[in-house]
């Protein structure tokens, strides 16, 4: 194989081989502007499957790898492919056989046409293949034998005309003349169609002489101009009749007509009119069509009688343009004449247009710029003039556009920029409609899918959450769930939850609150307590499972509420399990006298520290009241001689938490006008059972220890016991109860926080011998009550260690202090001596 490069870049290949190694040179002269990138390539037919057409890849100056790279195939049109692109060699070779008689027919130059296309970038190179012809065909005659009757007065010149043999070959193969076997009467005339096929007539140059010869046989030979040249023959049989010299004659040698195409069959399309002059039987016409090649019978019929010719079969001017009928009119006598008919199709907007898809992407993803090719697609009518002319255009409003690059091929690329989260999908509905009148149309649609590239951050539908959370919660309840929205798909839209790293209070955030990366639910870690810690604010991130992750971040206020969890704590009157403490109120005291003020806070928050204070007991009810919110104690009558100097009230703090919660204190009052009735009534001032319920318990216990000791030593006690008792007659024990008053120097000013004044005490006491005969002389132990201005509600008491003299109600309780206090004695004293 030989490549020539012509002018206008056309690339012409011959081929040597096919058959008994002829050498076949083939020419091509193009007279038609050839296009840049496109080849043509020449080969004869019936070539072996894989032989070699041309070297696509160096006629197209592409390497090898562009070929590979660009997935370079073939896309034809037609059902059979009879061409493979080798991409590996970049070769292109037969693939099916190829009958050009097959695949054209009668028309030349034979050839086909497809396209090469590669990708990364799009690339498009048509290539056309011609088919030569080779001598494979001998002419052939549809008849087996041609019958004549011809009369013996037929005229010296006479026309018969002949049946044609057909040669499917084309050009010096096709077929190229007639002979006719030697004979005396009839000589071969040749001529030729304006399609350039040739046919045959016999002209009578001899007289018939039917008492001579009654019947004559001749061969007619049909050769073509191959080599080795074939050949094809047909017997002629004629009959020699008597008498009819006039011969019919048609009124014109050529006629022409249109017909539409897709007419119904039986329309009429024209008529041929044929006279003779005989008289008689010899002057009936009858009419036939006298060429009965290319299958023209099944789409023509001519009445024989009257000339009329019909449609018979389908007529379509995409297949046949033009017909061109030969039709014969024969006389009784067997006298003929001839003429042709010239029909012409006319088209009609019959063909919708074909989209056939070369390539189509999908999906594409949504970050690809305006212009991104998604798909080519060929658009073919087979329609002519303004009704195969095709425009396309895109059904409803979408964002693509499509773009024509060469002659029916079209581009179907992007027009904006596309967001899969607007729209996820689109079905791209393409319409080509022609020129005709009524226009028609195809449609074709595409569906195509956008991919998600994560181009949006997770989003939280609040700038800022606020939740609330019960004090002492138990580690790990959940507070609040946290959502956040991305709008992208699969991967990019996969959401974790993260707890910035943030400090509260000089402690990591992770030790207060964890949060579940998947769900979004926010967990206390510890429990916590509103006295300590009012209010948390933490930073919560949303980041996506996108390359690169995007994130959002949300604050969040985490309010911790109060719950009644702290009773109220009683600052004033301080409760001791020392000394006995009385306010003292004079007999004269008016209604409403102030005696004293309970002074108690709460230190929960809201309606929990609300106080309240109520008189539970008192020894006179009908005395004193408490302020129901100040907790003053005063006065609701007029104190007289009748009532008790000692009186003892219980009040009871309460604060209005659910569950409320509630501390009682126990406030003396002496009601006497001088100190020394005072002192004498309270040496009798009683305790509580409960005290007095442990004391005689702890002092049971401390007289069966000092028992036992006693025991063991009892020699050493009983001397020292002798001696002790008559020192202790010497003693004098008694009780010293605390008096308040007010100093010179008293003052509502000083006072800050809840207790809004300053009281100062001194503790006096004195002997008496009224309830024991065992008398200690101690130093004097003092009570005293001091408020500092400086802190806010806050008290600090010095108090010495009680006497242990303190006088219980019971005699039981009399009798066994007297023991324990002689036994601790006796005890003590030996110890002392020991020891000494």
């Amino acid at each position: 194989m030989a490549c020539g490069i012509l002018p206008f870049g056309l690339c012409v290949k011959w081929r040597t081989g096919c058959g008994k190694n002829w050498l076949l040179l083939v020419f091509f002269l193009y007279l038609n502007q050839m296009v840049g990138g496109h080849i043509r390539y020449a080969i004869p037919e019936e070539m072996k499957k894989g032989s070699l057409i041309g070297n696509v890849a160096q006629d197209l100056g592409l390497d090898l790898k562009r070929l590979r790279s660009g997935r370079a195939r073939i896309v034809t049109g037609e059902n059979i492919q009879y061409t493979e692109l080798k991409t590996d060699k970049g070769t292109l070779v037969v693939n099916e056989r190829i009958d050009r008689e097959q695949l054209c027919g009668d028309v030349t130059p034979c050839s086909f046409s497809f396209e090469v296309i590669l990708e990364n970038p799009m690339e498009l190179h048509q290539i056309t293949v011609e088919i030569t012809d080779i001598n494979d065909h001998s002419p052939t005659f549809k008849r087996d034998r041609i019958n004549f009757e011809i009369s013996e007065i037929a005229n010296v010149g006479a026309r018969f005309s002949l049946t044609s043999a057909e040669d499917p070959d084309v050009g010096v193969n096709g077929l190229r003349e007639y002979f006719l076997s030697d004979n005396d009467n009839f000589v071969l005339k040749q001529n030729s169609n304006a399609d350039g096929k040739k046919y045959a007539e016999m002209v009578l140059q001899k007289p018939l002489d039917r008492e001579t010869n009654p019947k004559l046989s001749l061969k007619l030979i049909a050769v073509d101009g191959g080599s080795p040249q074939r050949s094809g023959t047909v017997n002629i049989d004629i009959v020699v009749l008597d008498a009819n010299d006039n011969a019919p004659v048609f009124n014109q040698s050529v006629y022409k007509s249109t017909v539409m195409e897709n007419s119904p069959k039986d329309t009429y399309v024209t008529t041929v009119n044929a006279s003779d002059a005989d008289y008689g039987s010899n002057s009936i016409v009858t009419y036939y069509f006298s060429d009965l090649n290319s299958g023209l019978r099944d789409m023509f019929t001519v009445d024989g009688r009257t000339g009329a010719i019909f449609i018979k079969g389908a007529v379509d001017y995409e297949k046949d343009k033009k017909f061109e009928l030969r039709l014969d009119a024969k006389d009784q006598g067997g006298l003929t004449d001839s003429c042709k008919v010239i029909i012409e199709v006319s088209d009609v907007n019959d063909n919708t247009p074909a989209v056939s898809v070369m390539s189509f992407t999908s999906p594409v993803s949504e970050d690809s710029p305006p212009g991104t090719t998604i798909g080519i697609i060929n658009v073919k009518d087979l329609d002519s003039g303004d009704n195969g002319q095709v425009t396309c255009r895109i059904e409803e409003n979408a964002p693509f556009k499509i773009k024509s690059n060469l002659r029916n091929y079209y581009t179907l690329v992007t027009d904006t920029v596309l967001d899969r989260e607007s729209v996820s999908e689109y079905n791209i509905t393409v319409v080509a409609t022609d020129a005709g009148m009524p226009p028609l149309s195809s449609k074709r649609t595409f569906h195509l899918k956008v991919s998600d590239v994560n181009d949006n951050a997770p989003v939280f539908p609040q700038g800022v959450y606020n939740a609330f959370i019960t004090e002492n919660n138990s580690p790990g309840v959940s507070v609040i769930t946290l959502r956040a929205r991305d709008p992208d798909e699969n991967q990019n839209a996969r959401i974790s939850y993260i707890l910035e790293d943030t400090n509260i209070g000089g402690s990591p955030v992770s030790g207060f609150f964890s949060v579940n990366a998947e769900s979004g639910v926010v967990h206390a870690v510890r429990s916590f307590d509103y006295e300590q810690l009012k209010q948390l604010v933490f930073v919560v991130k949303a980041q996506d499972g996108g390359s690169p992750p995007l994130s959002s971040n949300v604050t969040v206020k985490m309010v911790i509420q109060d719950q009644n969890d702290n009773p109220p704590q009683v600052l004033y009157p301080v409760q001791t399990g020392g000394s006995v403490v009385a306010e003292m109120v004079p007999r004269a005291a008016d209604v409403g006298y102030l005696v004293t003020k309970v002074v108690a806070v709460d230190v929960d928050s809201g309606q929990n520290a609300w106080l309240s204070y109520k008189l539970q007991k008192a020894t006179d009810r009908a005395l004193f009241e408490v302020g129901l919110q100040n907790g003053e104690i005063r006065t609701i009558r007029q104190v007289n001689d009748k009532d008790a100097v000692k009186q003892r009230l219980t009040v009871i703090v309460e604060d209005n938490g659910q569950p409320s919660r509630s501390a009682a204190v126990i406030v003396n009052v002496a009601v006497a006008d001088s100190f020394p009735e005072v002192l004498s009534e309270f040496t009798d001032f009683t305790h509580d059972k409960e005290y007095n319920d442990n004391l005689t318990f702890y002092l049971v216990l401390a007289l069966a220890v000092v028992s036992f000791l006693f025991i063991t030593c009892v020699v050493v006690i009983i001397s020292v016991k002798i001696y002790r008792w008559r020192q202790s007659r010497t003693l004098f024990h008694s009780n010293l109860p605390v008096i308040p008053y007010y100093p010179p120097r008293y003052s509502d000013t000083l006072g800050t926080g809840t207790l809004q004044h300053v009281y100062n005490y001194e503790v006096c006491r004195t002997t008496d011998s009224r309830k024991s005969d065992c008398k200690f002389g101690r130093a004097g132990s003092q009570n005293v009550l001091i408020m500092d201005p400086s802190s806010t509600g806050t008290m600090q008491r010095i108090q010495s260690e009680k006497s242990i003299l303190d006088e219980p109600d019971s005699p039981l309780e009399v009798s066994l202090l007297k023991e324990f206090i002689l036994c601790a004695s006796l005890y003590f004293s030996v110890f002392k001596y020991i020891v000494r």
